[in-house]
């Protein structure tokens, strides 16, 4: 039996259950499509935005990166990045003590990153949706089939081959339909699903970088100060000490 003759034997509900795990892969490929382009772009600005910071940790100044930034937007780690620098340039560019700014610039950073993250993710419930209901979207198929097969059978008064085979064929090609949409479209899931959990650590890798620079730095000169005032009474205390042995 060729497809022409296929399809000259699909009913009105199997012709409908294939229209629609058609439409379903369309939308699919093109969700995956969509996806990757994306993705892929995203780690290669990643690459280049990481020099600059790279640069800025080691003693780089704020502008630089902020511009750089500006230049990579489709990378998750400079837009996390620009989000924590940009609060904490605000701070100090208006006349605010920077140190102070920790929690203003951690909240910048946890809710940049939750942004992104919902950015990166939107799409994947489409296809989680598509992979779990696409089997039984040709199951349905399936099942209108072998009916059409049982009418066939009950209006000849016979059950050769030649009259359930098209009900047959209408069975198993809307299970295999539905089968070829769920495949791709789980695997690209899982996929994506790993990539998101590799820029989500290289998000928290990056401010927690940006962190220990713009504070751990400065919190620790200040302790050495203290330090230092807390040993000079010391010293003054003991000189006279001594002297009266």
């Amino acid at each position: 039996m060729s497809l022409t003759e296929l399809l000259g034997h699909v009913g009105l509900f199997g012709g409908a259950v294939m229209v629609c795990l058609a439409l379903l892969s369309v939308f699919s490929v093109g969700m995956i499509v969509d996806k990757h382009r994306r993705f892929r772009s995203a780690s290669r600005q990643s690459e280049k935005f990481k020099p600059e910071f790279k640069k800025f940790l080691h003693g780089g100044e704020a502008q630089d990166l902020i511009q750089a930034g500006r230049l990579q937007q489709n990378s998750h780690v400079a837009q996390v990045v620009s989000a924590g620098i940009i609060e904490y340039d605000g701070v100090r560019q208006s006349g605010r003590d920077p140190v102070a700014s920790l929690e203003l610039v951690t909240s910048a950073l946890r809710d940049s990153m939750s942004e992104t993250l919902i950015e990166l993710k939107r799409g994947l419930g489409f296809l989680a949706t598509i992979g779990s209901t696409a089997p039984f979207i040709g199951l349905f198929g399936t099942v209108v089939g072998i009916i059409n097969a049982f009418r066939s059978i009950a209006a000849t008064g016979s059950g050769g081959m030649s009259v359930v085979s098209g009900g047959i064929a209408e069975a198993l090609v809307s299970t295999a339909l539905g089968i070829f949409v769920a495949i791709p479209a789980v695997v690209a899931f899982n996929h994506f699903t790993g990539k998101i959990e590799t820029f989500h650590v290289e998000m928290n890798r990056a401010s927690t970088q940006l962190v220990n620079c713009l504070f751990k730095i400065p919190e620790l000169k200040v302790v050495d100060v203290e330090m230092a005032e807390v040993k000079a009474p010391m010293v003054k205390k003991g000189g006279p000490a001594y002297a009266a042995r």
